[in-house]
């Protein structure tokens, strides 16, 4: 098992504004894979109320050693006062899969 791999969950308010930050992570080489949900409804509290509003998930493929710069990107590039940004460790995977990803963050 390792957990030299990262799995980063971002909320976005829309897809537009997921694919610009999907985009920018890919082409920077933050990322090896990212995938964009459906609208979803968030329910959270902000500013001493319950919200509930339409986002988009980003589920974003990484390795731990790019996870500082890749927060740091989207933090500039998102909407959000304060954006979603979760990493969660990838403790297995295929071999196959797992290699690419670090290729392709290399």
């Amino acid at each position: 098992m390792s957990t030299d791999f990262q799995m980063v969950l971002c909320s976005c308010p829309d897809k537009g504004t997921a694919k610009a930050i999907a985009e920018k992570l890919l082409r920077a080489r933050l990322a090896a894979c990212v995938n964009i949900s459906s609208p979803t409804t968030s329910m959270y509290w902000w500013d001493d109320h319950i919200h509930s509003d339409e986002e988009v998930m980003l589920a974003i493929k990484t390795t731990t050693a790019q996870l500082e710069t890749l927060f740091a990107l989207v933090q500039e590039a998102h909407p959000y006062e304060v954006a979603e940004l979760i990493a969660l460790p990838i403790q297995a995977g295929s071999e196959a899969y797992l290699n690419w990803i670090r290729e392709v963050t290399g």
